[in-house]
C-alpha cells in the first residue's frame, strides 16, 4: 500500500498528524475518507492507526502555500473522532497551530531566519491570522529549549503566537446572542467567541466546587447529561444549528482561582473532560473575564494594570494576554511550545472499513 509523507508533532498540550495539502487527495470526501483510515477512526483504541484514543491526539494539521496574499503560508485543521467516524472543521485548533511554522520552515514553503523565524498564518477554518515567531538558531528549526508550559512534561523552545481578527471566527460575532449574560437550561451563562466558540458558566450552578479533578468528572453521567443539554440550547441561540454532533462549542465551567491565578477552569470538548485547556478555549475565556457582567468577571481575580490572565486548569494554567475595548478585541496573545515526534511514511489501513 502507498504510503503518506506525516510529520507527527507535539503542538502545545494536543497531539496531530501534519502534511502538506499536496500530499492528500484535493476532493474533501476522499481526503477525510483517507485520514480517518490514518487515525483508526471509528475505534475506541484507534489501535490500527497513529490517533492516541482522545480527542486531544485525533487531530490534523494541513498545510499549504498561501491561496490569497496577506499570509505566507494556510492551515486548515481537521478534528477527527474516535469511536465515531467523524471530521469536522467547525473549529479553529490554537495547540496545533504552535506546530505550522516549524512544520513549514521543514517542508521547505518557507525560509527560516538566521535566529528566528516569524510567518503569518492563515487560519483557514476562520480565515482569520495568526503570527508565530520561533527560534531557529542557524536557520534550523530548534525544537529544544528552557520553556515549560502546564500538562506537558518537559521542556521545548517558546512558540509565541499573536492573534489577529479572531472574533466571531465561527459565530460571527464575539457576543454570538448579542447579550453578555443569557440563562439557558436555568443557568446563567456568557456565549462568547474569540477564536472557539464557548459557553461560560459557574461550575456553582451544577452543585461543583470547580475544583473536581477529571476522573471525578468524566464519572459523573448525570454531569454530561446537563452539559449536553446546555450546550445544544446555547448552540442553537449562538447560531451554531443542531451541534448534536458538533465539537463545538464547548463548555467551560469557572470558579473562583485557588492557586495565584485569575480563574479556575473546567473544560469539556464537547463532552469529554479537558485535562487543560485549549488555545482559543482560554483566549475566549479570558475574553468573557474582562467584561462587566459576564460569567466569571465577578469571579476572577484580574492583575491591576492589565497585563496576562492565568486561567487555571486541571494540570496548571495557562496565562493568556487579551487587550479589549469595549467588545472590540485588540489582540491577543500566548506562548506555547512545539516538538517534532517523528518525520516519515504513514500507511493508512485499507479502505472500506467504516
Amino acid at each position: 500500500m502507498t504510503g503518506v509523507p506525516c510529520m507527527l508533532m507535539r503542538g502545545g498540550t494536543s497531539k496531530g498528524a501534519y502534511f502538506l495539502a499536496g500530499d492528500l487527495p484535493a476532493d474533501p470526501c476522499e481526503r477525510d475518507e483517507l485520514l480517518l483510515r490514518v487515525m483508526g477512526t471509528p475505534d475506541p483504541r484507534q489501535i490500527d492507526g497513529i490517533g492516541g484514543a482522545h480527542p486531544l491526539t485525533s487531530k490534523v494539521a494541513i498545510v499549504s502555500p498561501p491561496a490569497a496574499p496577506g499570509a505566507d503560508v494556510d492551515y486548515l485543521f481537521l478534528q477527527l473522532g474516535v469511536e465515531e467516524a467523524v471530521v469536522s472543521d467547525r473549529q479553529n485548533c490554537g495547540n496545533l497551530l504552535a506546530g505550522v511554522g516549524p512544520f513549514a520552515v521543514e517542508r521547505g514553503l518557507v525560509a527560516a531566519g538566521p535566529r528566528e523565524t516569524s510567518l503569518r498564518i492563515r487560519m483557514v477554518n476562520s480565515q482569520s491570522l495568526a503570527t508565530a515567531t520561533f527560534p531557529t538558531p542557524g536557520g534550523v528549526v530548534g525544537y529544544e529549549g528552557g520553556t515549560a508550559i502546564s500538562g506537558v512534561p518537559g521542556t521545548a523552545a517558546p512558540i509565541m503566537l499573536d492573534f489577529a481578527d479572531t472574533a466571531g471566527s465561527a459565530c460571527g460575532a464575539l457576543l454570538p446572542t448579542g447579550r453578555v449574560r443569557d440563562v439557558v437550561d436555568g443557568v446563567p451563562v456568557t456565549c462568547v467567541d474569540n477564536g472557539m466558540p464557548v459557553v461560560v458558566a459557574p461550575a456553582s450552578a451544577f452543585g461543583l466546587t470547580g475544583y473536581e479533578g477529571v476522573a471525578e468528572l468524566a464519572a459523573d453521567d448525570a454531569l454530561r447529561d446537563r452539559v449536553q443539554s446546555l450546550r445544544l440550547k446555547a448552540g442553537a441561540l449562538m447560531g451554531l444549528g443542531d451541534v448534536t454532533g458538533a465539537s463545538v462549542p464547548k463548555t467551560t465551567l469557572v470558579a473562583p482561582p485557588r492557586d495565584g491565578g485569575a480563574i479556575s477552569t473546567r473544560t469539556f470538548i464537547p463532552l469529554k473532560v479537558h485535562a487543560s485547556i485549549g488555545v482559543f478555549g482560554a483566549v475566549t475565556v479570558a475574553t468573557a473575564l474582562l467584561m462587566d457582567g459576564a460569567v466569571g468577571h465577578d469571579l476572577a481575580e484580574l492583575p491591576a494594570g492589565g497585563g496576562p490572565l492565568a486561567i487555571e486548569h486541571p494540570t496548571g494554567r495557562l496565562e493568556v494576554l487579551v487587550e479589549l475595548d469595549g467588545t472590540d478585541v485588540r489582540r491577543a496573545s500566548l506562548v506555547r511550545t512545539a516538538r517534532k515526534l517523528f518525520d516519515g511514511t504513514v500507511h493508512p489501513r485499507p479502505g472500506g472499513l467504516r
